[in-house]
C-alpha cells in the first residue's frame, strides 16, 4: 500500500512536488519554480541554489534575496566600460594587475562581454580592457555554427584621467 502525501501548504490530498530544501510535499499550485538558467553568469553557482522547486518560506529565505543580487549585479554588468586589443592606446595608464577573465564556448559575441562584464562587476570593478574575442566554426554534418571564446581584464578606470584617442572613430569611448 503507498503512502498518499498531502500538500503541506493548502493541504491538497495530491502533492506529487517536493522543496529541494525541507524535502515537504507540495502540490503544484503551492510550489515556487525556480527556471533552469537563472543563475546561468555565476562562475560556481551555491548548492541551495541548484533545485528547481522550493516551498514559499524556503524560496523566500534563500532563493528570492539571491536572485535580487543577481538581478542587481547583472544591471551593473551592463554598466560595466569595455575597451577591445586595438584601444590599448586609450588603457596604456590603466594598471593590469588582476588575473585575465578567460570565457570559452558561447553562442554569441555578446554573451563573452557579458560574461566578462558580470565577472568584473561582481568584482567590484568598472572596466574590462584589453578584450580579445575569437570566433570558431564549429562543423557538425549537417550544420554548422559559431562558438565564441574571448579574454579580457578586469580593471578600474579612471575615467576622466582616461586619455581620449581620436584616431579610432570605429570603436569610440
Amino acid at each position: 500500500m503507498s503512502e498518499v502525501s498531502a500538500c503541506e501548504t493548502c493541504g491538497k490530498s495530491k502533492a506529487p512536488l517536493q522543496c529541494g530544501v525541507c524535502q515537504v510535499s507540495l502540490c503544484k499550485k503551492c510550489a515556487q519554480f525556480l527556471e533552469e538558467g537563472s543563475f546561468e553568469f555565476l562562475r560556481r553557482v551555491p548548492q541551495i541554489l541548484l533545485h528547481t522547486v522550493y516551498c514559499g518560506p524556503c524560496f523566500d529565505q534563500h532563493v528570492s534575496p539571491e536572485l535580487h543580487n543577481y538581478q542587481e549585479l547583472m544591471a551593473a554588468a551592463k554598466e560595466i566600460a569595455i575597451f577591445y586589443n586595438d584601444q590599448r592606446r586609450e588603457t596604456r595608464l590603466v594598471p593590469r594587475l588582476e588575473d585575465p577573465y578567460s570565457v570559452a564556448d558561447c553562442a554569441d559575441e555578446r554573451e563573452v562581454l557579458m560574461r566578462m562584464a558580470f565577472w568584473a562587476a561582481q568584482a567590484g570593478f568598472n572596466s574590462v580592457i584589453d578584450v580579445e574575442v575569437v570566433a570558431k566554426k564549429n562543423k557538425v554534418p549537417g550544420s554548422q555554427r559559431m562558438i565564441w571564446s574571448g579574454s579580457g581584464l578586469p580593471a578600474q578606470v579612471d575615467f576622466a584621467r582616461l586619455p581620449k584617442d581620436k584616431s579610432f572613430w570605429h570603436k569610440p569611448n
